[in-house]
């Protein structure tokens, strides 16, 4: 099929912007495998492929089990997350699902703040907040990019 009309090369015709994305993800979470998990999570919520196939390889690089990967495209059915990464994938899924997003700031999303913020002292909460803006953009810029059936 080729590449898909009107699709842009991010790295390729705009490397500045490129590389804004990747300080912004340096600016997220220390915690590798909480990273991954944080980042598969908003891949499969945004559908992107590119990045779910990506991260789930790095996820493995990392020594995370296969169910385990698996289980974040429906962490809420799984017990194989511990309280600290179930805080970070609700607050994942938070501020990546479009329809809650814009609930965030409502009464409704204070225990995801809260659980996230017991579970995540400090700067921890900045840094898994950037994380899952990073994986954000990162996701839509993949969506946009000019990607070939050929590889």
């Amino acid at each position: 099929m080729g590449e898909l009309a009107g699709r842009v090369s991010i790295k390729g015709m705009s490397p500045e912007g490129y590389r804004a994305l990747a300080g912004l993800t340096r600016a997220g979470l220390s915690d590798h495998v909480l990273a991954e998990l944080v980042k598969l999570r908003a891949s499969h919520v945004n559908n992107c492929k590119y990045c779910i196939d990506n991260h789930e390889g790095v996820a493995r690089k990392l020594g995370i089990a296969d169910d385990r990967i698996a289980a974040t495209a429906d962490w809420q059915g799984s017990s194989l997350f511990d309280e600290r990464e179930r805080a970070a994938l609700a607050l994942t899924d938070l501020l990546t699902v479009t329809a809650t997003l814009a609930t965030a700031e409502d009464d409704a999303a204070a225990p995801v703040w809260q659980a996230a913020a017991d579970a995540f002292p400090g700067d921890e909460l900045t840094q898994l907040v950037m994380t899952v803006v990073a994986i954000n953009a990162w996701n839509r810029a993949m969506i946009s990019e000019a990607v070939s059936d050929e590889g």
